[in-house]
Parts: structure tokens; sequence; C-alpha cells
């Protein structure tokens, strides 16, 4: 019997200070917060909550979670 690893979803946590906090243009890029990839959303949102979190108190840094996945696979999105 073989052991079925679950499929990877990748997530990409990033994030930093906005030029203005209606876009997602950011100051400087880099000065960008890369957060880590993430094998599942969950554990995206977890470490992207933290992220959040931590910066509460500037309204200009802005945390993100991109979907990995439906870039590398953008067939697989549609299915």
């Amino acid at each position: 019997m073989t052991d079925v690893k679950p499929k990877q979803l990748l997530h990409l946590v990033f994030g930093g200070e906005l030029d203005d906090v209606t876009g997602v243009s950011f100051s400087d890029l880099a000065q960008l917060d890369i957060v880590g990839v993430f094998p599942d959303y969950e554990s995206a949102r977890v470490a992207w909550k933290a992220k959040a979190q931590a910066t509460v108190d500037n309204a200009h840094v802005r945390y993100f979670i991109v979907h990995l996945h439906k870039l590398l696979e953008p067939d697989a999105a549609k299915a």
C-alpha cells in the first residue's frame, strides 16, 4: 500500500506599505515582506492573519494571500 500525498495548493503570503490605502501599489518594492509559501489555504491564512494583526496600527500596511496553484495550473482552476 502506498501513501498518497494530498495535492499541494501553494499559496504565497506577502505584504508591505501601500502608496494609497484604496489601491494595491506598494511604496517600496524592495521593502516587501515575503512571509512565505504555504501548502494550503488554511496555513497561509494563519500566517496572513498573524502579520495583519501585528501591523494593525499602520493603516498603510497590507498583507495578501496569492493562490499560486491557480497561476501554476490555470486550466485546473477552470475544471
